[in-house]
């Protein structure tokens, strides 16, 4: 009678694992709704830019957004981004006082750059 009672818990073990197996594949799971974002409204909010970044992207109020494309069609319309590394910006007459007269900035540093002119 000894040897029964082993077997009969293996047996138990591999019931639960089949069970245990069968609840995950058989409740798919329910996909994730899907929710517009909503934009920040303190980026909507519309700028005047300063004298230098006026020469760039216009004298009118614009949004953050808004400004930082347009910069970045200046950068491309006038092949400012750098050809070996990409991740940096050649300053041309326009962009070098903006940049702090620095002949070279990192887009990420752009961004630091921009909200600076940015009232």
């Amino acid at each position: 009678m000894a040897a029964k009672k082993p077997a009969k818990k293996a047996a138990k073990k591999v019931a639960k694992k089949v069970a245990k197996k069968a609840t995950k594949t058989a409740a798919p799971k329910k996909a994730a709704k899907k929710v517009a974002r909503k934009p920040n409204a303190a980026f909507m909010v519309a700028l005047k830019p300063s004298a230098l970044l006026a020469a760039v992207v216009g004298d009118k109020p614009l949004s953050r957004p808004e400004v930082t494309k347009k910069i970045w069609a200046y950068i491309k319309k006038n092949g400012l981004q750098d050809s070996v590394n990409r991740r940096n910006i050649n300053a041309d007459a326009k962009l070098l006082p903006m940049f702090g007269g620095k002949k070279q900035v990192s887009m990420f540093d752009l961004t630091k750059l921009v909200s600076k002119q940015l009232g």
